[in-house]
C-alpha cells in the first residue's frame, strides 16, 4: 500500500533527525514549500521533520513534527487453551494483543460465533486497556477477542473454550475488585477514561466519587458502572477519584489520582522590536501550563540563549531572527520576531571594560545545585569569552557550560568548584578580564517531613516541618496549600506558625474544616537554595451535598427522584432525606418516602403522600455519623398532578346575621384544591325536613355563604354540610353541623343615656334598662374622629342587662396629636431622601407604632400610600410638576397630625392643623350581632400644630 505525506510550511529547507533532506531524490518533491514523501516507507521515513526559512534578514526554524507508523501484526496461530473455572467464582480472560502501534485499540469479545458481540453489564466488562474480559457469573460458551486500530485493520484471536467446573453449592464471597486503574496524566482539554470492575457472589455494585471534592460536571458513569468518563477535563478536575465495589459479603475500594496538565500557551511574546544601537533591551517572552514552560531561544535558526533575554549595549551584530520557543512534556510552541538596530555605526571600537559592570565579588551556590556567574563587559565590536578557576582554564563540559553572551553555568556542583573564578574579554580592540569568588554553602534538606494525617472537622491538624541548611545563611520556611502560599497575615484564623522552635517551621491548623483538606507543601528557603516536602491533610466531616437531582414520573401523590452520590468526607453515607417545599410555607420540610428508610447506597426514591396540584421543590440531604450535610441544589419547581378532593372541609359553622338570614361559615385551605376549577357544594335543610337543598359557590376564596329567606323565622334550627369539588370530582361532605337562623335585632333602644366626664381620661356612662326578651347584652364604644374618619374603640362588651352604669377608663387609646418633625428632604440620583424625627405619644396617647407616608401630586389628594416603621423614606424624583409628601404618625388610637413637603426643588417644610374630636357611643347587642346607635356625646375639642 502506498500514500503520500504533506508536511504544510513554506520553506526552502528540510532537514529529518537533523539531517539534510535530499530534495534531488525523486521520494521527495517540494510543492509552495510543503514537504511530499512519495510511497512513505516505515524504515526510511520514521523521524521527526522540521524546516527552514531563510531570507536577507534571517532564518527561522519550524516547530517540529513526528511522522510514525501505525501497525496491528495478527494473533498468534495457535489455538487458545480451554478455561476451567469453578461455577460461583468469576473469571477473567486475556485478550493478550498482537504487536501494535499506536496503543489506542478498540477491544470487543465475540460469543461462540460473529457476529454476537458480547454487551457489557454488571455482570461481564471488558477492558479497553488491556482488552480483558472479565465475567462475575459463568456460563458455557466459546470467546474470541476482537481487535482494532484507527490506521489499520481489524484482527480476531482464535475462540477460547470456557468449562465451567459444577460445585455442590455455590458459596457467596465479597467484591474483589480486578479491573485496577492507575495515576492518569491528563492534557486540559482531553477525555479521560478510569476502569474499576470487580468480581464477586452477588454481583458487586460500583460506586465513584472524587475524594474531598464534588465530581466535575462533565463525569459520566456507565450504565453497568464500571467505567468512569471525563469530558473535557479542566485543571479544577485534578485529585483523587476512587471507586468502590459492595455486596452482602464485604466491600473493595481502589483509588488512583489524575493530574491534569496543560499545554503551553502564550502569557507575553515577542514582537518585530527596533532598537537603537548601544542601547539596553529586554525582550519578554512568558508562557504558562502545567508544568510550567521552559524558555529557549534561537537566533537565525540556531540556539543563543536560555530563560530570560537581556541585551545590553546591542551593536548591529544583535540585529537578526529570533525565535522564543516555550515548551514543556506536552509540547512545544514558538514565537517569532525580527530584531533590528537603528542608528550608524561606529567608526571606533571600544576594547573590551568592566568598569561600569564588574564580576560580582561573591557569589554564593549550595552544594549539589546549580549557578550561572554573568560577564557582562562593554566591548565593540562583540568579545569572545574564557573562564579559569584560578590557575585552571575551562572548557563547556557535561557540568560547566559557557554561554554565548560570556555567563558561566556550572551544575551539581561539589566542594571542590569554590574558589575564585576569572571571565576574559577579547576582541580585535584589545582584552579585560574581572574576577569574583565562588563561595559553596551548604544545601538546604528537609530533615522533618510532613506527614500525612487525618482528622475531624472542627478538630486542630499538625504539619511538622525542619531542615538543615548553612548556618551562614538565614533560612525562611514557606507554606502553601494544594499550589498556592498561605498568607498568614490573612489566614490568621486557621493558620498558625510555630515560632518557638529554632529551624523548624511547624503548621498548626486551627478547627480545620472540609475545605481545608488538601497537599500542603513545606518549603526550606535561603537566599541560596530550597527544599521542599508535602503531605496530604484528610479532614472528616458530614457528607458534601448530592449532585444531578433529577425529577421524575410525577404524579398526583408521588414523584421519582434520582441524584448522584456526592463527597461522603471520609465517613460512609448512612441514609439520605429528600425534603420538600411548598408556598403553603418558606420552610424545608422532610418528605414520607418509598422506602421509608433511604439507605446511602442508594441513589433513587420516591417521594409520597403528597398533595395533589401543588407547586413543589425537593432537594436532598445526605447523612453520616459525623452529621448531616449540606443539601442539594433545590430541584426546578414542579407541579404534582391533579386529583379529586379527599378532605372534607371541617368546623362547618355560622349562624348571626340580619333577621330572615342563615349564615354558613368553613375554614379555607388552599392546599386541598387539588386540581382547577375548584368550589364547594353547600347542602342545607330545616332540622326536621326531608328535602336538601344545596347551592354551588364556584369562588374557592369564599368561605362564607348566606341563605336569605323572608319566609324563614328567626332562631330556626338548620342541618348543614358542605364539600369540596374541582375537574376532577366531588370530595366529601363534611360532618353534619346544626346552625340557627339569625334573631329578630331589638326593636327599642336604651333611654335616659347620659355621660360624665370625671377627668380627661376617664368617663362614667349610664342608661335604663331596656325589657325586651330577646335583649341579651349591652355594648359602650368610643369613635375617635379624625379626618372624617371613624376608628371604633370598644370599650367593654356584653354588659349584664341589669348595669347600668359603666366607668370607663380611657387611657392612651387616642392617636398621636404631635406631627412628625421633617428633618430633610435631600435629592440622591433619581430619589428624594425625606428624614423626620421620632414622634413620642404624650400620657393620655397611644405608643407610635409606625409611619404613614403619601405621596401624591400637589393640588390632588389621590396618590401612593406607603407604610414603615423607619424615620426615613425614599421617593422617587416627579417627573412632571410638583409633588407633596405627607408623613403621619400611626397608632392604636389612629393616625396622627400631618406634616408635609413639597418636593420638585428646594424642600419647602409645612406643619397643618388638625381637629381632635371624641365622641361617645353606646350601641344593643344581642346574638344576631345587630347594633342599634343611640347616642352620640362630645367630649372635647383641642387644636394643636
Amino acid at each position: 500500500m502506498t500514500f503520500d505525506v504533506t508536511f504544510i510550511f513554506f520553506s526552502n529547507r528540510w532537514r529529518m533527525n537533523n539531517g539534510d533532506v535530499d530534495l534531488t531524490s525523486d521520494r521527495y518533491s517540494m510543492v509552495g514549500g510543503n514537504l511530499v514523501i512519495n510511497n512513505p516507507d516505515k524504515q526510511k521515513d520514521a523521524g521527526i521533520y522540521y524546516c527552514l526559512a531563510s531570507n536577507n534578514y534571517g532564518m527561522v526554524r519550524s516547530t517540529e513534527a513526528t511522522l510514525s507508523f501505525g501497525y496491528l501484526d495478527p494473533f498468534p496461530p495457535e489455538e487458545r487453551p480451554e478455561v476451567r473455572v469453578k461455577e460461583g467464582k468469576g473469571m477473567v480472560l486475556l485478550c493478550d494483543p498482537p504487536y501494535h502501534f499506536p496503543d489506542d485499540l478498540s477491544y470487543r469479545w465475540l460469543l461462540n460465533e460473529f457476529p454476537v458481540f458480547i454487551t457489557m453489564d454488571k455482570r461481564r466488562f471488558v477492558s479497553q486497556t488491556n482488552g480483558n474480559l472479565y465475567r462475575a457469573r459463568l456460563c458455557r460458551h466459546t470467546f474470541l477477542c476482537f481487535v482494532s486500530s484507527l490506521f489499520t485493520k481489524s484482527v480476531f484471536s482464535k475462540f477460547i473454550p470456557l468449562i465451567p467446573l459444577p460445585e455442590r453449592t455455590t458459596k457467596p464471597y465479597p467484591a474483589d475488585i480486578v479491573v485496577q486503574f492507575k495515576d492518569v496524566y491528563a492534557l486540559m482539554g482531553q477525555n479521560v477514561t478510569l476502569e474499576c470492575f470487580a468480581l464477586g457472589n452477588p454481583v458487586p455494585d460500583i460506586r465513584w466519587r472524587k475524594v474531598l471534592e464534588p465530581m466535575p460536571s462533565t463525569a459520566e458513569i456507565s450504565t453497568s458502572g464500571a467505567v468512569l468518563k471525563i469530558f473535557n477535563i479542566q485543571l479544577e478536575d485534578e485529585g483523587t477519584y476512587e471507586c468502590e465495589a459492595e455486596n452482602i459479603r464485604g466491600k473493595d475500594k481502589h483509588h488512583g489520582r489524575i493530574y491534569v496538565q496543560a499545554f503551553p500557551e502564550w502569557v507575553e511574546h515577542i514582537n518585530d522590536t527596533e532598537v537603537d544601537i548601544g542601547s539596553d533591551l529586554y525582550w519578554p517572552c512568558v508562557a504558562t501550563g502545567k508544568p510550567i514552560p521552559t524558555i529557549r531561544w534561537l537566533k537565525n535558526g540556531y540556539s543563543y540563549h536560555k530563560g530570560e533575554l537581556r541585551l545590553y549595549d546591542v551593536t548591529f551584530e544583535n540585529a537578526g531572527m529570533y525565535q522564543c520557543i516555550a515548551e514543556n512534556t506536552h509540547g512545544v510552541i514558538y514565537a517569532n520576531a525580527e530584531l533590528k538596530i537603528l542608528g550608524q555605526k561606529r567608526t571606533t571600537s571600544l576594547a573590551p571594560t568592566f568598569e561600569m559592570n564588574p564580576m560580582k565579588k561573591k557569589i554564593l551556590a549550595a552544594k549539589g545545585g546549580r549557578v550561572i556567574i554573568e560577564c557582562k563587559p562593554k566591548a565593540a565590536p562583540k568579545p569572545k569569552f574564557s573562564w579559569s578557576k584560578g590557575t585552571e582554564w575551562l572548557v563547556n563540559s557535561s557540568r560547566i557550560l559557557i554561554w554565548e553572551d560570556g555567563s558561566l553555568e556550572i551544575n551539581n556542583i561539589t566542594r571542590n568548584d569554590g574558589g575564585i573564578y576569572t571571565c576574559f574579554a577579547e576582541n580585535n580592540r584589545g582584552k579585560a578580564n574581572s574576577t569574583g569568588t565562588l563561595v559553596i554553602t551548604d544545601p538546604t534538606r528537609i530533615i522533618l517531613a510532613p506527614i500525612n494525617a487525618d482528622i475531624t472537622v472542627g478538630e486542630n491538624a499538625t504539619m511538622q516541618c525542619a531542615a538543615s541548611f548553612d548556618p551562614a545563611l538565614d533560612l525562611t520556611f514557606i507554606w502553601s496549600f494544594n499550589g498556592y502560599v498561605i498568607d498568614f497575615n490573612k489566614e490568621n484564623i486557621h493558620y498558625q506558625r510555630n515560632f518557638m522552635l529554632d529551624s523548624n517551621g511547624e503548621l498548626l491548623i486551627r478547627n480545620a474544616q472540609l475545605k481545608h483538606a488538601g497537599r500542603y507543601t513545606c518549603t526550606a528557603q535561603t537566599i541560596v537554595d530550597n527544599s521542599s516536602a508535602s503531605a496530604d491533610l484528610v479532614v472528616r466531616g458530614p457528607p458534601g451535598p448530592p449532585g444531578g437531582l433529577r425529577i421524575e414520573d410525577i404524579r398526583a401523590t408521588s414523584v421519582a427522584l434520582t441524584w448522584s452520590r456526592g463527597s461522603d468526607n471520609h465517613s460512609p453515607i448512612s441514609k439520605y432525606n429528600i425534603q420538600t417545599k411548598t408556598i403553603l410555607s418558606d420552610d424545608w420540610k422532610d418528605a414520607k418516602t418509598d422506602p421509608p428508610i433511604i439507605e446511602g447506597n442508594m441513589e433513587a426514591a420516591r417521594a409520597v403522600d403528597l398533595i395533589p396540584w401543588m407547586e413543589y421543590e425537593f432537594r436532598v440531604v445526605a447523612t453520616n455519623t459525623l452529621g448531616i450535610g449540606e443539601p442539594s441544589i433545590p430541584s426546578n419547581k414542579i407541579k404534582t398532578d391533579g386529583a379529586a378532593p379527599n378532605v372534607a372541609p371541617s368546623d362547618v359553622g355560622g349562624g348571626g346575621g340580619s333577621n330572615r338570614e342563615l349564615t354558613i361559615t368553613w375554614p379555607l385551605s388552599r392546599e386541598y384544591h387539588y386540581g382547577n376549577n375548584f368550589g364547594y357544594i353547600v347542602a342545607f335543610k330545616p332540622f326536621d325536613g326531608e328535602e336538601w337543598k344545596k347551592v354551588t359557590v364556584t369562588n374557592p376564596d369564599t368561605g362564607r355563604y348566606v341563605h336569605k329567606d323572608e319566609t324563614m323565622r328567626p332562631s330556626t334550627a338548620f342541618q348543614v354540610k358542605v364539600k369540596a369539588f374541582n375537574n376532577k370530582g366531588d370530595g366529601p361532605y363534611s360532618l353534619t353541623a346544626v346552625i340557627n337562623s339569625a334573631q329578630d335585632a331589638p326593636s327599642e333602644a336604651p333611654a335616659e343615656v347620659g355621660v360624665k366626664v370625671l377627668s380627661s381620661s376617664e368617663i362614667s356612662v349610664h342608661w335604663e334598662h331596656v325589657v325586651e326578651k330577646i335583649v341579651e347584652s349591652y355594648q359602650v364604644s368610643s369613635i375617635f374622629i379624625k379626618l372624617n374618619t371613624f376608628i371604633h374603640k370598644y370599650i367593654s362588651i356584653k354588659l349584664k342587662l341589669d348595669m347600668v352604669t359603666i366607668n370607663c377608663i380611657l387611657l392612651r387609646v387616642t392617636a398621636p396629636s404631635q406631627p412628625p418633625r421633617i428633618i430633610s428632604s435631600i435629592r440622591s440620583g433619581s430619589r428624594y431622601i425625606i428624614t423626620w424625627d421620632h414622634v413620642v405619644a404624650l400620657s393620655n396617647e397611644s405608643t407610635v407604632t409606625g409611619y404613614k407616608v403619601l405621596y401624591r401630586p400637589d393640588g390632588q389628594h389621590d396618590g401612593k400610600l406607603y407604610s414603615t416603621h423607619k424615620h426615613s423614606i425614599e421617593v422617587p424624583i416627579p417627573r412632571d410638576g410638583e409633588y407633596v409628601v405627607e408623613v403621619r404618625a400611626h397608632s392604636d388610637g389612629g393616625d396622627g397630625v400631618v406634616s408635609q413637603v413639597k418636593i420638585s426643588g428646594k424642600p419647602v417644610i409645612e406643619d397643618t392643623f388638625q381637629l381632635c374630636t371624641y365622641d361617645y357611643v353606646i350601641y344593643l347587642t344581642n346574638k344576631s350581632f345587630n347594633t342599634c346607635h343611640i347616642f352620640s356625646f362630645n367630649h372635647n375639642c383641642t387644636k394643636k400644630s
